[in-house]
């Protein structure tokens, strides 16, 4: 007969249920079912509990859950928990609760109803899980991906969710939002002469600034590069937000510190208003980068206004190219926006197409009447439009960066027809070419390679070449320029400084630059006789470019009288109208070919 095998002795299952509650990592405690003022008092708490909150057993047991409340506590919360139990059903959410300490604390918990036999609920059970590091995990990954890591700003993503917010408040009360798209005049010139690194402290610096001068429920968002947007919440009229787009505008007037040298920048800023509830957040960042733009364009004309004004040169270097200007939307706004899309996407095709030429202005002796040089000068034959004028279409290939493929190919045709020229007539081997470079196209990388490729590839004298950049993108960054300058006189082009006197040149970097040519602005020929002010400006800046060794050209000349006033004021060369406007390539020939025949054909006798 088989030994019975004795029975081992466990023990009862509530014993092991207390056992594991005690035991598990969630926090437990049981409570007394009364909901109403004092409310339930905590009768049973586990070792998670005592764990989590810093508390000993003894110090709960008899106290009200409110003890591990704390200013963070959700109070809605708990209105909807006591509202939601006294209907007998669970409850579950997340809360901040406080330790003993005081510490803060993030729980996730399930609340359920203990009843007995006969149905009916005696005690609550809370289970709670402390979530404190993964809330904080989810914050910082919500911040990334909610924020600019430059400039810590807001981005584009968090700008849109507040915009949102702040328009579906206009349901319940009427108010005045205003979007404000800002933009940084030519930041383009930083990155390129100085480096994307400066280019990112500068960025940085200009957040801080933007920030200091609005609101503390404004937004200020980086959307990407250089363009910010501003959100002002709850406005009380226009002008409030018209003084606001001053400050922010002025906030930039002040010169940043950037790997020690000291940068200006301005910004251009576009401004939509929104009443209405039913505004739609893209739509009015549009309508702000409309006005953003047409806020640089008439920036632009109006320093064009200001310069025909002129009462000082210093005034107007001053202005900074008449940018740092505000607009406000206006409908007419998207009429234009969508005429300068076509003009743009016109202007693009117009270069694959072939629409573009070349045409020449001769650079004439004052003393002989020959032509010494030509200046090439691009034109759009547009096939509908006809031939666009140059102060239509340059500015906006500028903008949307065509500019630099077309100056590329214009140096490239000039080149080539400037060598056929040479190789047509011995005579003509002197013969001169310059060719303007646009602001972009002077902050190219590789600037002087594809010079030196063209030079290598059509054979010509380097000496035939003259590049023409403008007063106010060489004084933009005198330093980095200086740099850029060597390295294309290295090449042995010759180099000429265009619209002289428009961009308040520092005389000491002047003479520093390697620079063989300065041609004098229009605008102070336009006035020689009739000014006794711009005749004395002429003459001094003719005087100053002898004293540095430099060939001097008035441009824009128009009669006999500033002809002769030029001959008094001793200069050598000139080009304007009075000699011949820009010619097609034949017309050009052919005048090229009388040239060599005997002298030019102006009017040069009695002069003097």
């Amino acid at each position: 007969m088989k030994p019975q095998r004795r029975k081992k002795q466990h023990k009862e299952p509530a014993h092991l249920l207390t056992d594991a509650m005690w035991h598990a990592r969630e926090a437990v405690l049981i409570t007394t079912m009364e909901l109403d003022p004092p409310g339930p008092e905590i009768v049973y708490v586990n070792e998670g509990f005592c764990r989590m909150t810093g508390y000993a057993r003894a110090e709960v047991i008899g106290e009200t859950p409110r003890i591990l409340h704390g200013p963070k506590t959700n109070r809605a919360q708990l209105d909807r928990l006591r509202h939601q139990l006294a209907s007998g059903q669970p409850f579950d959410g997340e809360t901040i609760n406080y330790r003993k300490d005081g510490s803060e604390y993030v729980i996730e918990w399930y609340i359920v109803p203990l009843r007995d036999t006969a149905g009916e609920i005696t005690h609550w059970m809370a289970i709670q899980r402390d979530i404190t590091e993964r809330k904080v995990l989810e914050e910082q990954l919500r911040y990334q991906v909610l924020h600019d890591p430059l400039t810590g700003l807001p981005n584009r993503i968090l700008f849109m969710e507040r915009l949102e917010h702040a328009l579906s408040l206009a349901n319940r009360k009427p108010r005045l939002n205003a979007v404000l798209f800002a933009d940084l005049d030519d930041f383009k010139v930083v990155n390129d002469s100085l480096g994307h690194e400066a280019g990112d402290d500068l960025l940085t610096q200009v957040a801080r600034r933007f920030r200091s001068n609005l609101r503390s429920e404004d937004t200020i968002a980086r959307f990407g590069g250089d363009e910010f947007g501003i959100l002002l919440e709850d406005v009380p009229t226009a002008s409030y937000v018209a003084n606001a787009a001053e400050r922010i505008v002025d906030s930039l007037r002040e010169a940043f510190l950037v790997k020690g040298r000291e940068l200006a920048i301005t910004c251009s800023l576009g401004i939509v208003l929104a009443a209405s509830s039913r505004e739609r957040p893209n739509e009015l960042i549009r309508k702000a980068d409309v006005a953003m733009y047409e806020a640089k364009r008439e920036g632009k004309q109006r320093f064009a206004r200001e310069l025909m004004r002129k009462a000082d040169i210093a005034m107007y270097g001053a202005k900074g190219g008449g940018k740092a200007r505000y607009q406000m939307f206006d409908p007419d706004m998207n009429t234009r926006a969508l005429k300068r899309f076509d003009f743009e996407s016109d202007l693009k095709r117009g270069l694959e197409r072939g629409e573009f030429v070349v045409y020449y202005q001769p650079k004439v002796s004052l003393a002989t009447g020959n032509i010494l040089g030509l200046e090439a000068l691009v034109r759009w034959e547009h096939p509908e439009l006809g031939l666009v004028p140059p102060s239509e279409f340059i500015p906006v290939a500028e903008n949307s960066g065509v500019i630099v493929d077309i100056g590329r190919w214009v140096l490239q045709e000039t080149c080539v027809q400037l060598r056929r020229w040479h190789d047509s007539h011995a005579s003509e081997s002197s013969l001169r070419a310059s060719v303007n470079l646009s602001a972009r196209q002077f902050r190219t990388p590789d600037l002087a390679g594809g010079i030196a490729g063209v030079l290598k590839e059509t054979g010509l004298d380097p000496e035939s070449l003259e590049l023409e950049i403008t007063e106010t993108v060489v004084m933009d960054d005198a330093q980095a320029t200086l740099g850029i300058l060597e390295t294309l006189k290295s090449l042995g082009v010759r180099l000429a400084i265009d619209d002289f006197g428009t961009g308040y040149s520092s005389l000491a970097y002047l003479k520093r630059f390697p620079v063989d040519t300065l041609k004098i602005d229009r605008l102070f020929v336009a006035g020689l006789d009739k000014s006794v002010e711009d005749e004395v400006i002429v003459a001094a800046m003719i005087g100053l470019a002898r004293d540095l060794g430099l060939t001097v050209i008035p441009e824009g000349v128009e009669t006999l009288e500033q002809l002769r006033r030029l001959r008094k004021a001793g200069c050598d060369v000139a080009q304007g109208y009075y000699f011949s406007r820009p010619l097609p390539l034949e017309a050009m020939t052919a005048m090229l070919r009388r040239n060599l025949l005997g002298g030019g054909p102006w009017t040069l006798q009695d002069t003097s």
